[in-house]
C-alpha cells in the first residue's frame, strides 16, 4: 500500500476520484474522521450561502437590465430618491420639524424663477404675488410683487395663530363654569363662558379637542353640588367676557348664510356648527344661548330621576352677586386649539382665540381689540407690518390688506424663533395630501407629505403659505397669493399648488 499525504492512504490510486473500483473511498484514520467530515459539510454550506448573498442583489439590480437588453429594450437608469422625498402613506406621529443640514445647497434664484414663473402664469384674469425665502438665512430666493397688498383669505390665520401663541400660554386652558344662586324658592344656575367655543353637548372627553369640556358633565356636577333641596332650577348664560358687536359689519351676508362665520360669543358648542359632529355646514346665530339650551336639556335629563324640576327656556344674564361656583370644565390647551383652527380653517375659532388674546394683553375682547392685538404681536415678532390693515382675524373681510412678504416673514419667524410658544403654529399647518384643508390636494403624490401650508380661498382669491423641505434638504418658506380672479379660482389654485410642488422637488441649480 502506498502512502499519500499525511493521514491519507490509498491502494495505488491517486487522491483524486479513484479509478480503483466502486468500493475505493477516501478515509481518515484516527479520531479526527468525524470532525473533518463535519468541517467539510459546513464549509460547503457556507460557500453556497456566500454565492447566494452575492447573486441575489446581482439578480435584483442586473437582472432587469439584462432582460431588457436581450429583448431589445434599453435599460432605464435607477434614480435614488431620498427618504424625505418619498410620498408618505400616513402622517408621522412626530409632527416636530427635524433639524436639517445647514450646509445643504440653496436653489439657484434664476433656475427657481424660471420654474416658478412657468407655473404661476395664469391663463385667465388675476395677478400673483409670491415670495420664497431660505428659512435659515432669510435670503429671498424668489419674489413677484411681494409688497402688493390685498385680501389674504384664510392665510391670515397664520398671523392670528402666531399672535395668539405669543400672547397666551400654549399650555393654558379656557374654563367654563357653573354658578348657583338662590332666588326665592328657585336656584339660578349661571353657565359662564370663559372663551371655550369648542364645547361638547355630551360628557367631557379628556382626549378630545372638540368636546373636551362637556355640558352634560357640567350639568351632572352642578346638580350633585346643589342637592335635592334646590327647588326649581332656572338656567341663564353669562357671555359677557367678549365685548362689542358679535357680528362684524365687514362680513358679507352670503358668508354668514353659508355658515362660514356666525356671531361670536365666549362659549359655543363646536364653533357654533348646528351639526355638532361636523366642522362644516350651517351655524347657529346665537351660539351662547344654544350652549345654554344644551346645558339646560342635560340638567333636565339628569334631574328627572332625582325629582328636580328644570324650568323651560334659557335667558342671558350677568353672574349674580354672591353666586357660588358649583362646577367647572377645562378646554383643550391653547396650543391644541391653535392647531385645530389652522387644520380645518375654523373662522369662528380664529375670532374667539384672538379675542381671548386681546383680553390677556389688556385690550377689549372685541373685533377691534382682536385685530389690534394680532397686528401688534406680529410686529413684535419682527415682521414688517407696513401697510397691514385688518378688519377681522379670520380672513373673510374684504377690507383686509396683507402682503405676500408679510405672510412669508411670519412663517419664517415662527420656524426660527427661540420662543417655544410659537411651535404650535408650525405644527398646526396642514400637510399636503394628508391632513386638514390640504388632505384632498396633491392627490397625485407630488409634494405629498412635504408641503405644510395654510390654505386660503375666496371667490376672487386663492392663496397658500407655509414651508417645505426641497430635494436637497433645504427648508424654504413661501407665500403664494393670486388675487382679482374672475371665474378661474380653481385654475389659480392649481397653479399655486403646482408652484409649491416645484419647491418640494427642486434642486434648481
Amino acid at each position: 500500500m502506498s502512502r499519500g499525504p499525511a493521514g491519507f492512504s490509498g491502494t495505488g490510486c491517486c487522491l483524486t476520484v479513484p479509478p480503483c473500483g466502486p468500493a475505493a473511498q477516501y478515509r481518515i484514520h484516527g479520531p479526527k474522521r468525524n470532525g473533518w467530515l463535519l468541517a467539510r459539510i459546513i464549509s460547503g454550506v457556507a460557500l453556497v450561502l456566500a454565492f447566494a448573498v452575492l447573486l441575489v442583489p446581482l439578480a435584483v439590480y442586473a437582472g432587469p437590465p439584462v432582460v431588457k437588453a436581450l429583448s431589445g429594450t434599453p435599460a432605464e437608469r435607477q434614480i435614488a430618491v431620498p427618504s424625505y422625498q418619498r410620498p408618505p402613506s400616513e402622517l408621522s406621529p412626530n409632527p416636530v420639524v427635524q433639524p436639517l443640514d445647514p450646509a445643504a445647497p440653496l436653489p439657484d434664484p434664476a433656475a427657481l424663477a424660471a420654474a416658478l414663473d412657468a407655473e404661476l402664469a395664469l391663463a385667465g384674469s388675476g395677478t400673483v404675488s409670491a415670495v420664497v425665502s431660505d428659512a435659515l438665512t432669510g435670503n429671498v430666493l424668489y419674489e413677484r410683487d411681494p409688497d402688493a397688498a390685498g385680501m389674504p383669505a384664510s392665510t391670515l390665520k397664520i398671523l392670528t395663530a402666531a399672535a395668539v401663541a405669543a400672547t397666551l400660554d400654549p399650555g393654558s386652558r379656557f374654563e367654563t363654569t357653573v354658578h348657583a344662586a338662590q332666588s326665592g324658592d328657585e336656584t339660578v344656575l349661571t353657565l359662564r363662558g370663559g372663551g371655550d367655543v369648542l364645547l361638547g353637548s355630551g360628557a367631557s372627553d379628556e382626549d378630545a379637542v372638540v368636546g373636551r369640556a362637556g355640558l352634560t358633565t357640567l350639568a351632572r356636577e352642578a346638580l350633585q353640588a346643589i342637592g335635592d333641596g334646590a327647588g326649581t332650577v332656572r338656567v341663564q348664560v353669562d357671555d359677557t367676557l367678549f365685548s362689542g358687536p358679535a357680528l362684524s359689519p365687514a362680513w358679507s351676508e352670503a358668508d354668514v348664510e353659508a355658515g362660514e362665520i356666525a356671531p361670536v360669543y365666549s362659549l359655543a358648542v363646536n364653533s357654533a356648527w348646528v351639526d355638532e359632529s361636523r366642522q362644516a355646514g350651517e351655524r347657529t346665530d346665537d351660539a351662547a344661548l344654544a350652549a345654554g339650551d344644551a346645558f339646560r336639556n342635560a340638567l333636565a335629563s339628569a334631574g328627572s330621576g332625582a325629582g328636580i324640576t328644570v324650568a323651560d327656556g334659557v335667558e342671558r344674564g350677568a353672574l349674580p352677586s354672591g353666586a357660588r361656583e358649583v362646577a367647572s370644565a377645562e378646554s383643550a390647551t391653547v396650543a391644541e386649539q391653535i392647531q385645530q383652527m389652522l387644520l380645518v380653517s375654523d373662522n369662528y375659532l380664529a375670532e374667539a382665540l384672538a379675542r381671548s388674546a386681546a383680553a390677556a394683553s389688556g385690550q377689549e375682547a372685541s373685533f377691534e381689540g382682536a385685530a389690534s392685538t394680532v397686528a401688534a404681536e406680529v410686529s413684535r415678532l419682527g415682521v414688517d407690518t407696513t401697510g397691514l390693515a385688518l378688519a377681522d382675524v379670520s380672513g373673510l373681510a374684504a377690507e383686509n390688506s396683507v402682503t405676500a412678504a408679510q405672510l412669508a416673514q411670519t412663517v419664517r419667524k415662527v420656524l426660527t424663533s427661540g420662543n417655544e410658544s410659537l411651535r404650535p403654529v408650525s405644527r398646526g399647518l396642514p400637510v399636503a395630501g394628508l391632513t386638514g384643508t390640504l388632505q384632498g390636494r396633491y392627490s397625485d403624490g407630488a409634494a405629498a407629505g412635504l408641503v405644510r401650508a395654510k390654505t386660503g380661498t375666496l371667490s376672487a382669491v386663492t392663496a397658500l403659505s407655509g414651508y417645505v423641505t426641497d430635494a436637497d434638504g433645504r427648508l424654504l418658506t413661501f407665500a403664494l397669493v393670486a388675487r382679482n380672479l374672475d371665474g378661474n379660482t380653481a385654475e389659480a389654485r392649481g397653479a399655486v399648488d403646482a408652484a409649491a410642488a416645484v419647491l418640494a422637488g427642486c434642486g434648481c441649480r
